[in-house]
């Protein structure tokens, strides 16, 4: 009998990829799909079972995984954050949690979850350890280079982005002329893009000082835990940017997966798109 892997999937791609990646290994994997956020599509993917959770539900999430054998996990795809601390109503034992956290962040949260589910056998793996070929690699990854201007906002936009980061508020800074235009907090990346967009389009009626050329920095925290939350760009980013009329990604390398990274790629070239990924400076790691 081939290995048990059980993946606890979030919204978006994310979760197929790990499932696809699970199973060319020879694993038989047994989801736990989020009824708030899942794909109905990941049935059709070819798991071994599919049980629909609701998010408060992390006896039942625990329960399915022990029936099904289950000993190591992935958690794979976003939960929106407004989700996590407005819609669900939670069962006893994620109320014990909820009331242990001293910082309501979703860090803490799913921290606390990865401690609950290890307690009973149940261990997180990274998300990005069956998908190592998509992080990101140090380097300019696009036939444009960034420009000196375009380098500048990248410099300090990784700075911004590093200290708004290590409080676990988003990942993801627009950077105008060296100017902080927009930090992603609970929208989401695609958000906070489309807001910088959205800003600099009120600026140009003045005569603004500022370059309508917009830099998006996206890092991983400071001490980012692999297991969840892993910073992720894909196709929908390069046309949000395009929209909002940003001309520049710059990634953590190794630290930011990039899903079909060939597409992404030849996107960001056709609409002059620079894409470059750095060796973060990393204090601390999780291990």
């Amino acid at each position: 009998m081939s290995e048990r892997m059980g993946l606890i999937a979030g919204n978006g791609k994310f979760p197929f990829l790990v499932l696809d990646a699970a199973r060319s290994k020879g694993y038989e994997v047994v989801v736990a799909a989020i009824r708030e956020e899942t794909d109905p599509a990941i049935e059709q993917r070819g798991a071994a079972a599919v049980h629909w959770l609701s998010l408060g539900e992390l006896s039942r999430l625990i329960e399915t995984f022990k029936t099904a054998g289950v000993s190591q996990a992935i958690m794979a795809g976003q939960v929106k954050h407004k989700q996590i601390f407005s819609s669900i109503k939670p069962d006893w034992r994620l109320a014990k949690l909820l009331l242990s956290l001293t910082t309501r962040n979703t860090d803490s949260l799913i921290g606390g979850v990865a401690k609950v589910l290890a307690d009973e056998g149940i261990h997180l793996q990274s998300s990005t350890w069956l998908l190592e070929p998509m992080l990101a690699q140090a380097g300019v990854l696009t036939r444009r280079v960034p420009d000196d201007q375009e380098q500048t906002n990248i410099t300090y936009g990784r700075a911004v982005a590093h200290h708004v980061a290590r409080f676990d508020i988003g990942q993801t800074v627009v950077i105008a002329h060296a100017a902080c235009v927009a930090i992603e907090a609970m929208e989401g990346t695609d958000e906070a893009i489309l807001r910088a967009g959205r800003l600099m389009q009120t600026l140009e009626g003045e005569a603004s000082t500022l370059s309508r050329e917009l830099t998006v920095v996206k890092v991983a925290k400071p001490n980012q835990d692999m297991r969840f939350d892993v910073p992720v760009v894909g196709m929908h980013t390069i046309e949000t940017m395009r929209t909002a009329g940003a001309s520049c990604l710059a990634l953590d390398a190794h630290r930011c997966l990039m899903l079909d990274r060939e597409r992404v790629i030849a996107m960001a070239d056709e609409a002059g798109i620079a894409i470059v990924a750095e060796e973060a400076k990393v204090g601390s790691h999780h291990g």
